[in-house]
């Protein structure tokens, strides 16, 4: 089951992008509290939304694996490990107030998995935040349900 890396560029706007079953149909708006902010991560029901340190279109690299990937903490500044489960044969990929309909489709076979969030170049921002050389790579796996889990917390 093993997909390609897919690699995507995505407008970051209100600093968050989404992955999500394709059919989920929940809304994100309440879950970005204090918490989910400063972890960089809300969940809900079928979607995951990914905190950005920018709201420019930024880089993202989407892995679907068989099994758990090597942790590699020395390369990432923050870790975010969370519940993805999709219940439909494709996974969506968007920026928050893209055009749904037109989204990028990830195929990803119905069932519940383990979402890995890495963030990298959170400190590289231009001083408007406007440049940078963050970037995302999002690493799902068929796994049980966890609790959302930060496996590396950014420096303040």
């Amino acid at each position: 089951m093993s997909e390609p890396a897919r690699e995507f560029t995505l407008f970051a706007d209100y600093f968050q992008f989404y992955i999500q079953d394709e059919s989920a149909d929940s809304d994100l708006s309440d879950a970005w509290t204090e918490e989910a902010v400063e972890r960089m991560l809300a969940v809900e029901a079928g979607v995951v939304g990914i905190g950005t340190a920018r709201n420019m279109d930024v880089p993202v690299t989407v892995e679907i694996l068989d099994a758990p990937p090597p942790l590699e903490p020395d390369r990432w500044d923050h870790i975010v490990e969370c519940t993805l489960v999709n219940g439909s044969a494709n996974l969506a990929i968007a920026g928050c107030t893209d055009y749904f309909p037109d989204a990028a489709r990830i195929p990803a076979p119905p069932g519940t998995y383990r979402l890995r969030a890495c963030y990298a170049g959170l400190d590289t921002l231009s001083e408007d935040g406007l440049e940078g050389d963050d970037r995302y790579l999002l690493q799902l796996w068929p796994a049980p349900a966890i609790d959302i889990t930060v496996v590396k917390q950014r420096a303040a």
